[in-house]
C-alpha cells in the first residue's frame, strides 16, 4: 500500500521507539490519516502508536486536539503556531510521548500568494519540547506533496526519538 521509502521508515520509527519505550500520537490535516497509516501497517505496532487524530476541518482541530479556535483564527489553519498546537494537543489527548503534526495545502486548489500549494507545516511535540517544520514542496500535484509530507512527517518522529532522552 506505501512505497518502500515510506514502509522503511515506519518501520525505523517503531523500532527506535520501541527500543527506547516510547509511544507515539499522530495529527493530521492534509494528510489525512496516511502517517498513522503507514505506522499500523507494520505488524505489532500498536505498542508503540497510542492512536491518531484526522483534524481536516478547523473544527476538528480544536475539538479533537484542542486546539484554541483563536490561533486558527488569527494565523490560519495552516500555520507554524497551529501545528506546534496541533502536536501539542495530540500528544497530551492521546498521552503520548511523541506527537507529530501536519497541516498544509495539498491542492490542487486552496492556496494563495502568501500560503501557496505545496506548503506545509510540521509540528512534533514531546514531553520536554515543541518543535516546528515549514516544507514549500511546489504545486508537484496533491498525491506527490501528501507523500512527502508522510515522509517528512516520519523523519521528523525518527529523528526526534533518537534525540528524546
Amino acid at each position: 500500500m506505501f512505497d518502500p521509502e515510506i514502509t522503511t521508515l515506519a518501520i525505523e520509527v517503531l523500532t527506535i521507539c520501541r527500543d527506547r519505550g516510547l509511544s507515539v500520537a499522530t495529527v493530521e490535516s492534509c494528510t489525512g490519516g496516511l502517517v498513522s497509516g503507514a505506522l499500523t501497517a507494520i505488524p505489532g505496532s500498536s505498542d508503540v502508536v497510542n492512536g491518531g487524530l484526522v483534524t481536516y476541518s478547523n473544527a476538528a482541530k480544536t475539538a479533537l486536539a484542542g486546539v484554541d479556535a483563536t490561533l486558527i483564527d488569527s494565523y490560519g489553519a495552516v500555520s507554524e503556531p497551529v501545528a506546534r498546537a496541533m502536536a501539542e494537543g495530540g500528544r497530551a489527548m492521546l498521552k503520548a510521548d511523541l506527537a507529530v503534526a501536519i497541516t498544509g495545502v495539498a491542492g490542487p486548489g486552496g492556496g494563495s500568494a502568501a500560503k501557496p500549494v505545496g506548503l506545509v507545516h510540521f509540528g512534533y511535540a514531546s514531553t520536554a519540547m515543541t518543535t516546528h517544520r515549514e516544507r514549500r514542496f511546489g504545486d508537484q500535484g496533491r498525491e506527490e506533496i501528501r507523500r512527502l509530507s508522510v515522509i517528512e512527517a516520519l523523519d521528523m518522529l525518527k529523528q526526534a526519538a533518537l534525540s528524546h532522552r
